[in-house]
């Protein structure tokens, strides 16, 4: 992989991180979305053949993360784009690529993603909701937790199992919901966390499908969940690098301006060093994800799959610590308005906690890189 951004990349950085600071902190979620789109951003990864740019999560990480540090991160990016437009780009029907595809490059249309559960956490393979043929159609049943935008989207894209008709064991598959679907209801979370895109639970009451709202072949489930999730890590990854930069920037800013005892506070090593770190760690995390992103456009799932859990464990960590040194270097105007620091707080945890968290990160890493057994 190339060690150094191509011309191209950095042409898309810096135009993408023009359009962020016009909008700023301030923005508006609808008026950012519709200009994104306009300008081929949201579809970047999407094939050109169907409106999308014809790249890859590579270039649509990068849309993230710049809308990020400018302030302005999209949240529904993770999910519309990158998972459900993969998945629906890579194992779709006809139909339903030529239905989605053009509709979620160009935003008209967005698709949430439903796969956790109130009992099931982070343990894809205790996924309850499941799907039962009734003739032609599907028959689907379940709880879903924590679903982002769903009221903004108009479909989500479930994760369910069907029964393997020779084994009898659960399997994997995932189906398009249309947000109208009868048996299809939502009740909105009460977040502590402040966000534009709202959180969910879902429950699915015998919601009747036709045969052509399964994704992708019946057998293929995992494959198919995969090709989904690590997008999805990836793309966490650029949002949590995105909310870093942005922070850090505006701790950086006032280390400049800031003067106590005839000399700017960022002049101090206790403030510069801390600072310092911070990017380091933000610049590491960024390489792991641009490693992942390369990989995962490559083709290379096994090598994706490992590298986007590494990349979305080091950018939340190193958010985190980013967004938390900032809050300090600025004192009590780290948690006013003003400055708009202290929301970051709790929004920099989520990069830690979802999709997966990172303990789930490191029994990954430690079972299927380092080969030690599994205590569960």
């Amino acid at each position: 992989m190339p060690t150094t951004e191509t011309e191209e990349h950095k042409a898309l950085r810096s135009a993408v991180s023009a359009l962020g600071k016009r909008h700023g902190r301030t923005y508006d979620r609808e008026q950012l979305w519709s200009e994104a789109a306009k300008l081929g951003y949201l579809g970047v990864n999407l094939p050109e053949e169907y409106g999308g740019g014809g790249g890859g999560i590579s270039e649509l990480s990068i849309v993230l993360e710049e809308l990020g540090a400018a302030g302005c991160p999209l949240l529904m990016m993770v999910v519309s784009p990158a998972i459900c437009g993969t998945v629906i780009a890579r194992f779709g029907t006809e139909a339903q690529k030529q239905t989605w595809l053009p509709a979620l490059a160009d935003g008209t249309r967005t698709m949430a993603f439903g796969i956790t559960e109130p009992d099931a956490g982070s343990n894809s393979h205790r996924i309850t909701t499941t799907a039962r043929r009734d003739g032609t159609d599907w028959l689907l049943t379940g709880r879903k937790v924590f679903i982002s935008g769903v009221d903004l989207a108009d479909a989500t894209l479930i994760v369910g199992r069907t029964e393997d008709s020779r084994t009898g064991r659960l399997k994997p598959c995932l189906f398009i919901v249309p947000r109208d679907a009868e048996g299809f209801t939502r009740r909105q979370i009460d977040m502590e966390l402040q966000a534009v895109e709202k959180q969910f639970e879902l429950t699915l009451d015998d919601v009747r499908l036709p045969a052509d709202a399964l994704v992708g072949d019946e057998d293929a489930g995992l494959l198919q969940l995969f090709a989904g999730l690590n997008p999805e890590r990836i793309m966490t990854a650029a949002f949590a690098i995105g909310m870093g930069r942005y922070a850090l920037a505006r701790a950086i800013e006032y280390a400049r301006e800031r003067t106590v005892w005839n000399a700017p506070i960022g002049a101090h090593q206790a403030i510069a060093h801390p600072l310092a770190q911070a990017h380091i760690d933000l610049e590491l995390a960024r390489l792991m994800m641009q490693k992942a992103a390369y990989l995962y456009d490559a083709g290379d799932d096994v090598g994706a799959g490992e590298a986007a859990n590494m990349a979305k464990y080091a950018a939340g960590e190193a958010c985190v610590r980013a967004v938390d040194q900032s809050v300090h270097t600025l004192g009590g105007n780290g948690l006013t308005r003003e400055f708009g620091l202290a929301s970051l707080i709790t929004a920099a945890r989520v990069a830690r906690i979802a999709p997966v968290s990172r303990e789930m990160i490191l029994n990954y890493v430690s079972h299927q890189t380092l080969g030690l057994p599994k205590s569960y």
